[in-house]
């Protein structure tokens, strides 16, 4: 039951923290695809990078055992395919899953149509599933593989790259912001 009730706080927190954003607005989602408003591609380069070097730092302090958690394999052609689907219909829809509850729960309409269409969706792939089954494991990249075994170099590697990347996709996309009209106010509706 706590799980229950900390799944529901946090999640609670987490939408309230993407509306305060003005991630429930469609037209500041839809941006993204413009290249005019950067705001979502920052917070999740973010939150990635914030997640795989807090984990090398809690390796190297023995908090965790990387060696011990688990790391499904990945299917990249699974993933490629699928990001495809889903980032199309964002682009129409403008919301992804979370942020249509979250513009639903603001009251938006267009959210509330879009999670009908996507909970009708989600009904259509579960029966097909079985037709299309071998779609889900394209490309699979078993955990020996994981990226610093893939490349041959050490995690502290990849993280230092990723955080030089995010802070050139952070220049770059401020950049972007004010060659156009910058970024969308959340006060939009």
């Amino acid at each position: 039951m706590e799980i229950i009730i900390s799944g529901l706080l946090l999640g609670g927190a987490f939408g309230f923290v993407l509306e305060r954003a003005g991630f429930g607005n469609p037209n500041k989602l839809t941006a993204q695809f413009r290249l005019t408003d950067w705001s979502v591609f920052k917070v999740m380069f973010t939150a990635i990078v914030v997640a795989a070097v807090g984990l090398m730092i809690f390796e190297k302090l023995g908090i965790v055992a990387v060696d011990e958690l688990f790391v499904p394999p990945a299917f990249l052609g699974a993933a490629a395919l699928g990001g495809a689907l889903v980032g199309a219909g964002f682009a129409i829809g403008g919301y992804c899953p979370g942020t249509s509850v979250v513009g639903m729960m603001s009251g938006r309409i267009d959210a509330a149509i879009f999670l009908i269409g996507l909970l009708f969706g989600t009904v259509i792939f579960s029966g097909i599933y079985p037709s299309i089954e071998a779609l889900t494991t394209l490309g699979e990249f078993s955990k020996a593989d994981a990226l610093p075994a893939a490349l041959n170099v050490s995690s502290l590697s990849i993280d230092v790259v990723m955080v030089l990347a995010a802070v050139g996709v952070f220049l770059f996309g401020s950049w972007m912001e004010k060659k156009s009209i910058g970024p969308v106010s959340s006060k939009l509706n």
